[in-house]
């Protein structure tokens, strides 16, 4: 029987990319699933609390039911001309025991011995920003700042600031995010438990 190999070949790459989509424990690279969104990947820098490199690249990935649910997010944030800019997705584990180390305190720092939303690709550390220049909104503090005034609860005096760390919120639950009291930057989704913990280096990603 003749086969027509470019039939052939269009239906296998047909195949892998719908299994690709729905596989929930898939890996997704933010910047090509979500149009618009931004990044600020602090720790493929230096500019972070261990002051050491620990990505290999600066890149955001979440698995595929947390990227999904951060695109809802940022297309209803359009809609006010805003957006979105990542700090963190998808984290190694062995990055998670280096700042382990550093810091040993569970209201900032994921325990090994638990391991992390951001192990697990269903966590995401972010900020509002202008849609059009990508400049981040007043929040109560930058991104990593291990006090008092990062939590949800800290009274904030300046309206503005209060009203943007509660629309981010607001937002980030409606589509099925949970917030992290300590930090008024870091979602997770519900039941993350489910997805295991991976220690991929961003290299082979």
């Amino acid at each position: 029987m003749k086969i027509n190999y470019t039939i052939a070949i269009f239906f296998i790459l047909w195949y892998h990319f719908a299994i690709g989509q729905s596989n929930p424990y898939q890996l997704v690279d933010l910047t090509k699933y979500i149009p618009h969104i931004r990044l600020d990947i602090r720790y493929a820098t230096s500019n972070n609390f261990t002051h050491q490199v620990l990505y290999s690249k600066a890149a955001a990935y979440l698995k595929l039911p947390a990227a999904k649910a951060l695109k809802e997010v940022q297309e209803e944030l359009e809609q006010r001309g805003l957006g979105l800019l990542v700090y963190d997705g998808y984290r190694p584990f062995s990055v998670t025991e280096k700042m382990w180390e550093i810091v040993p305190d569970e209201r900032y720092a994921a325990n090994p011995a638990k391991g992390s939303g951001h192990n697990r690709g269903i966590a995401v550390d972010l900020t509002l920003c202008d849609l059009k220049t990508g400049k981040p909104l007043a929040m109560p503090t930058d991104f990593d700042d291990f006090t008092e005034k990062a939590h949800q609860a800290y009274p904030v005096q300046d309206s503005l600031v209060a009203n943007n760390r509660k629309l981010l919120r607001d937002v980030m639950e409606k589509h099925g995010f949970v917030n992290l009291t300590t930090e008024w930057w870091h979602f997770y989704l519900k039941d993350g438990q489910e997805y295991p913990i991976m220690n991929i280096q961003f290299q082979k990603l």
